[in-house]
């Protein structure tokens, strides 16, 4: 026992206390790595728990929430059902009642239009019975002239035709007694040719002419005959003609003479009918007044129904109109808060936006234009009348919106040129993180950069970048290959050399 205590009172070296120190620090923080570790999982359990419950609860609220509500709009529903069923049968007893006044109005005044068209097809049909006797009358006296007129024509017509075909026989009569003639006269001037050829050549020539001229001359008598006897014919049908104007005048002036008698017989009719109706009169005024005031009555209860009538018609109309009125009122005033929110909003934009203008968006808001000269020619040069008429409405409709489209449209420009120079800066970002990333890697050691190929890690003297492979001999004329170093860090070589 007391060489174990001796041992154990021996002191330990510097070496041992340092790895005994090394070994509680090491300890140490491994207990405190495993606390922080369980620390870490507690938190995170405690979260999770936190989240679930909170959750829970807004889902248990949310639908106390739901029944509290519905059980109000129920209630409010209920009401509004209850108030819309009783106007529902206030118009409904209403309506009933002005369509009842309706169909006893209606099947009074079918009343009096059945007698009112009895009375008026009973006067049409005693119209047409007279005129009809009248047309009667006319186209018989119409028939007879005609007929007169008919035989008359057919007489001369029968006459002409006959006396025409009497001179068509003569001509055809006196062209054959002439071809006759003129056959046996070429007959007896052949054999006389014949008989003496030489002697009476001049002669016959003479005798052909002689009979020539005068067959021209016949043929001239015959037509003048025929234009003489056609001009009769025009002459003595011109007469017959006249007589039938005048004929016919006559007819009119006959007709027009019965229709002044008629009318004159229908006035003294009329005027008959008058006299009796004033004879009857003196007999019949009490019954008259009676009746007068009968039918002052009637139009009186007639008028009362017309004004009745008007009056539920024009109460319905203005009921309509004041549900329209009011329908197009509701709409008017919602489109309207919508326009006064919409301005209150652009308005509350504007001044938003008027706290980042620029000093010369300030002082001069609205730029004047950005086309070119010669982009401004050619606008200029197009002819406004190519521009149809909805066109022209629709761009006159938008003049007052100008200066609003040109600050957005400025405004709409600098966004995308922003926009691109941010994407141009993520760029350069991108690439300048590379290149600190790859720089970091050159001046770190670890895993990774070791894993990786580094033209700054160096080991006995070589780099891990892959050599180039061997260039062959350069032959005389040839371009010699670049050179090729390799670079070794500073720090490397003295941790080497010291």
């Amino acid at each position: 026992m007391s060489k174990k205590g001796k041992k154990a009172k021996m002191p330990l070296s510097d070496e041992e206390q340092l790895l005994l120190f090394q070994q509680k620090l090491l300890a140490e923080e491994e207990m405190a790595k495993k606390k922080e570790r369980l620390l870490n999982q507690f938190l995170k359990d405690k979260l999770a728990k936190e989240e679930h419950n909170s959750a829970l609860n807004l889902n248990k609220i949310n639908t106390q929430w739901r029944t509290v509500l519905r059980e109000v709009k129920t209630r409010e529903l209920h009401k509004d059902i209850e108030i819309l069923s009783q106007t529902f049968e206030r118009v409904v007893d209403c309506k009933d009642s002005v369509i009842k006044s309706l169909v006893k109005d209606l099947s009074e005044a079918e009343e009096q239009y059945a007698h009112a068209l009895r009375s008026h097809l009973h006067n049409i049909d005693r119209l047409l019975a007279l005129q009809r006797r009248r047309l009667s009358l006319l186209e018989e006296s119409y028939n007879v002239e005609l007929e007169a007129l008919t035989k008359e024509f057919e007489t001369e017509r029968k006459t002409i035709i006959d006396q025409h075909e009497k001179e068509i026989h003569y001509l055809q009569d006196v062209f054959m007694a002439m071809e006759q003639s003129c056959i046996d006269s070429e007959y007896e001037s052949k054999l006389e040719f014949q008989s003496m050829w030489e002697d009476l050549k001049n002669k016959n020539l003479e005798e052909k002419h002689f009979l020539r001229l005068q067959l021209e001359h016949t043929v001239e008598d015959l037509w003048r005959r025929f234009q003489d006897a056609l001009k009769n014919y025009t002459d003595a049908t011109e007469d017959r003609k006249i007589a039938f104007e005048t004929l016919k005048v006559k007819d009119e002036k006959s007709s027009k003479e019965i229709e002044a008698q008629m009318k004159k017989i229908q006035r003294l009719q009329d005027s008959i009918i008058i006299l009796k109706g004033k004879i009857m009169v003196h007999g019949r005024e009490s019954e008259e007044q009676n009746r007068d005031i009968r039918e002052d009555k009637e139009l009186v209860l007639v008028q009362l129904r017309k004004l009745k009538a008007l009056r539920t018609q024009a109460r319905g109309i203005s009921q309509e109109n004041l549900v329209k009125l009011t329908l197009e009122s509701n709409a008017t005033l919602k489109a309207l808060r919508k326009i006064v929110d919409k301005g209150e909003k652009v308005l509350k934009l504007a001044e938003i936006c008027r706290k980042f203008e620029t000093e010369e968006e300030k002082v001069l808001p609205f730029y004047s234009s950005v086309l070119t000269p010669e982009e401004q020619e050619d606008i200029e040069k197009i002819d406004p009348e190519e521009f149809n008429e909805e066109l022209g409405k629709v761009i006159m409709d938008y003049i007052g919106m100008e200066n609003f489209w040109k600050r957005y449209n400025k405004v709409k420009l600098e966004q995308l040129s922003l926009q691109h120079r941010r994407a141009q800066l993520l760029e350069i970002n991108e690439k300048l993180r590379e290149m600190l990333k790859q720089y970091l890697d050159g001046i770190s050691v670890s895993d990774e950069v070791l894993s990786q190929l580094s033209p700054r890690f160096i080991v006995n003297q070589s780099s891990n970048l892959p050599q180039p492979p061997s260039m062959p001999t350069a032959q005389p004329g040839d371009q010699k290959p670049p050179a090729t170093y390799n670079i070794i860090e500073a720090a490397h070589v003295i941790a080497h050399i010291l």
